[in-house]
Formats: structure tokens, C-alpha cells, sequence
């Protein structure tokens, strides 16, 4: 199939969409292609998570029931685990995670794997865009090497382009549609297709001159956040001891309406991005023999504040003479943000690890989140009540649910740290929040 053939598939919308990775990326995105009328193949190694898709029944928050259901009976959308139907798409968007090992280095044995069963069933004329979160050169020196061992030429016999997802989970104002799309391919070829494909699902779509920006681009955007959250936390530490608010101060800040953008303390950094971008990025660039410690730096003041959380709760136990060892805590939230049922790398997760190693009598209430496992064992949400918030010694809000009451929390409860802010403006004796 010839650039043209492909250009006009797309564009009279005839042309297969192959999502690989069904997951918080892949799902919203296999959805919105076939929303826009293209007919979807959705790949995932889960058979749990193809079947439910085929049931219509979403399991990703970004994702309504309703709008999986119409796309699934109409016939526009289709999951399966088995990857020889590669061979029958058009285009093909890589959505597979992209984690640290154990020692903070970049772990790309998905992306690794999925380039190789690409190459098996690669076809003349296919287009491959990798949405993975990765460094840069991700796209160039391992994707490509591994497709084109399949015989085929990168620009003449398919195309291949590096567009990075910006999903952010949980958003009312943000999704596919309204966010733009970067899009970098291999040759101008790839580009070409990668921006015309994308551009029947996104408002705008900005091509930029090669995958390795279109790769720095993810990354910078979520060095940025990293470094400013962490100024922001270290900022909490301050104001802790100088007896002032960070909250005050954040929203006195935020009141000049030029060179200042809001950003906001909390428990730790959790989501797929913002803690795993910086190892990727400082990864890279020791390759270069270049250490980036300002990006580094940022990266272990968000790591150590479930550390500080737990220390706070112990000075605030000490205070009425009590110790964390026998302390019922109760943490609210254990999704790593407000409104979403996503743990991954929730400082939720590590602050109760924590508590459990100090011997408190740690549980948990999460609306999202029904089930846990922590290195103390399987957890299960507990349910809310006033008789139950007046039994624990210290209430901690690590997560700020809307569908929390938290005038009922504050009522019932002996002892709140909050630690998101959401009790701001209330001043009560049992309150201590973060920052303050």
C-alpha cells in the first residue's frame, strides 16, 4: 500500500486502528478513533481486559460505559490477546507501560516485546506511532532497528512516528479531543501520515522536526511538574517551621497574573509520569556523561514526603502521648489523585507501608479503590462512617474524593491531617494540615 493509499484510507476513514495496550492510554484513545467512525482492533496481553471490552463494559474512568457500549455495538471497536491480527491494520498506536526496574532504570522490555511482535506481522504500507512515555532516541535506535529486522524499510515500506500520550487522568476539561497532539516521525513520510491520522481525532496536531523532541517534549513536561511540585514541597517544609501556611501563601501567589503558575504540596507524586519521567530523562543523559541534580533533586524531595507525612502523624500522636506503635490510622484515599481509581506509584500506598512497619493499625477507605495489596498484606476498603472515623486515633486525607464529606470527617474524627488541602478556610483545633 502506497503513501497516498494510506492517506486516502484515512482520510475516507476505511482504514483499521490497531491500539496496542488497553490500558488509562489505549483505552480513551481505541474509543475515540472509533468514535470518529474508524473501525478498531484493540490489543492487550489481558484476556480479562479484551473480554470486558467486548462487553462493553469500561473499566478506565476516562471511559464511559455508554460510549464503549455504542462503539463495541456498532461494531466500530473489537479487543482481542491475539497479535497475528496485526497484520490486518492500517496504523498501529503502541500504548504499553514503560516502568522502572528496581534500581530506577528505564524499563522498556514492553516496548522491547511489543516492536518485536510488530515486526513479525508488519505489512507494506502500515503506519506504527509509539505513544509509550519513554527518552529520548527510544523511537529511532530501538523501535526502528527492530521493525525494520523484519525486511522492511522504514519510509518506503512503512512509516513509523513517535506521538506522545498527555492523558490526565480523571479530567472533566482535558481529553483527547481538546489537548494537542506533538508528532515526530522518522521521515517527513511518517510525519506527514502520523499528523493526518491523528488529526481526525484531536483539535490540533503540531508536527515537530524529529521523534527524539517529540520524545523530550513528554519527558520535559513532566520534569516540569516534578521540579515545581517538589519547590512547592520543600516550600511546606519551610512554612511548617516558620509557623505560616503554604496554602495562604500558594493563593496570594496566585492572585499575579503574569510569571507564576499554582502548584501545590502533598503526600508524594504518584501516575505512570511525573515520578518514573525524571529517572528516564537523567538515565539518558549519564549516557552523555551529563548528571542532571536539578531534576535528580526534585525527584528525591517528592520521593521522601510519605516520610514526612509519617513523621508528622507521629509528632502529632506524641502530642496527647500516644505512639504510632498500636495507633488506628485511617487513610482516606489510596488513589495517587483525586477522583481516579489509578494506584500506580500513589504515595498513598508507601505512606501506609510505613504506618504498618511502625506497627499502627492502618486502614483504608477508597470509593475507587475496593482492594489493596501492600507488603502488610491484602487491604479492603473499609466503610465510612461517623462511629468509625470517632474509633481512629488520626484521620489522614491522602487523596481529596469530591464525594467526601468532609465537614462529617471533621466532626467525627479525634485527629485530621490533611495533607491536599482539602480542609483550607477551616479552622478547628483537631485539624493540622500539611504546609502549616
Amino acid at each position: 500500500m502506497t503513501l497516498l493509499r494510506l492517506e486516502e484510507k484515512i482520510r475516507d476513514k476505511t482504514a483499521t486502528i490497531g491500539i496496542v495496550g488497553l490500558g488509562y492510554v489505549g483505552l480513551p484513545l481505541a474509543v475515540a478513533f472509533a468514535m470518529a467512525g474508524f473501525k478498531v482492533l484493540g490489543f492487550d496481553t489481558q484476556q480479562k481486559r479484551a473480554n470486558l471490552v467486548n462487553q462493553g463494559k469500561s473499566y478506565i474512568v476516562d471511559v464511559s460505559g455508554d460510549s464503549l457500549s455504542s462503539v463495541v455495538t456498532g461494531k466500530l471497536l473489537e479487543a482481542t490477546t491475539d497479535q497475528s491480527r496485526l497484520g490486518e491494520v492500517d496504523a498501529i498506536c503502541v500504548c504499553v507501560p514503560t516502568p522502572l526496574t528496581t534500581t530506577k532504570d528505564p524499563d522498556l522490555s514492553y516496548v522491547i516485546q511489543e516492536s518485536r511482535e510488530i515486526s513479525k506481522y508488519l505489512q507494506p504500507g502500515q503506519l506504527v506511532v509509539l505513544e509509550s512515555t519513554t527518552y529520548p532516541g527510544t523511537t529511532k535506535q530501538i523501535v526502528l532497528p527492530i521493525l525494520e529486522s523484519s525486511g522492511l524499510r522504514c519510509g518506503i515500506d512503512f512509516y513509523l512516528a513517535y506521538s506522545p500520550e498527555r492523558v490526565d487522568p480523571g479530567s472533566k476539561d482535558h481529553n483527547v479531543r481538546n489537548t494537542p497532539k506533538i508528532v515526530g516521525g522518522i521521515d517527513p513520510q511518517s510525519t506527514q501520515l502520523a499528523q493526518l491520522i491523528y488529526s481526525q481525532i484531536a483539535g490540533t496536531v503540531l508536527p515537530v522536526s524529529c521523534p527524539e523532541v517529540a520524545e523530550m517534549t513528554k519527558v520535559f513536561e513532566n520534569v516540569f511538574r516534578s521540579v515545581n511540585i517538589a519547590l512547592v514541597n520543600e516550600l511546606a517544609h519551610l512554612c511548617e517551621k516558620m509557623g505560616l501556611s503554604v496554602w495562604e501563601v500558594i493563593d496570594a501567589a496566585s492572585t499575579k497574573p503574569f510569571g507564576y503558575m499554582p502548584f501545590y504540596p502533598g503526600p508524594g507524586i504518584g501516575g505512570h509520569c511525573i515520578p518514573l519521567d525524571p529517572y528516564y530523562l537523567a538515565n539518558k543523559a549519564r549516557e552523555l556523561d551529563f548528571h542532571t541534580r536539578f531534576i535528580e533533586l526534585a525527584a528525591e524531595i517528592n520521593e521522601h514526603m510519605p516520610y514526612h507525612v509519617v513523621s508528622h502523624i507521629l509528632e502529632l500522636l506524641s502530642i496527647s502521648g500516644k505512639s504510632l506503635n498500636g495507633a488506628k490510622i485511617l487513610v482516606l484515599g489510596v488513589a495517587y489523585k483525586k477522583d481516579v481509581e489509578d494506584i500506580r506509584e500513589s504515595p498513598s500506598l508507601k505512606i501506609i507501608q510505613l504506618l504498618c512497619e511502625k506497627r499502627a493499625e492502618v486502614s483504608y477507605n477508597d470509593p475507587y479503590v475496593p482492594r489493596i495489596n501492600v507488603p502488610a498484606g491484602d487491604m479492603k476498603s473499609v466503610e465510612l462512617s461517623g462511629e468509625y472515623l470517632a474509633s481512629m486515633d488520626c484521620v489522614v486525607i491522602a487523596a481529596d474524593h469530591s464525594c467526601y464529606d468532609i465537614e462529617q470527617i471533621i466532626t467525627c474524627s479525634k485527629l485530621v491531617f490533611d495533607t491536599r488541602g482539602a480542609t483550607r478556610g477551616i479552622k478547628q483545633a483537631n485539624v493540622v494540615r500539611l504546609g502549616e
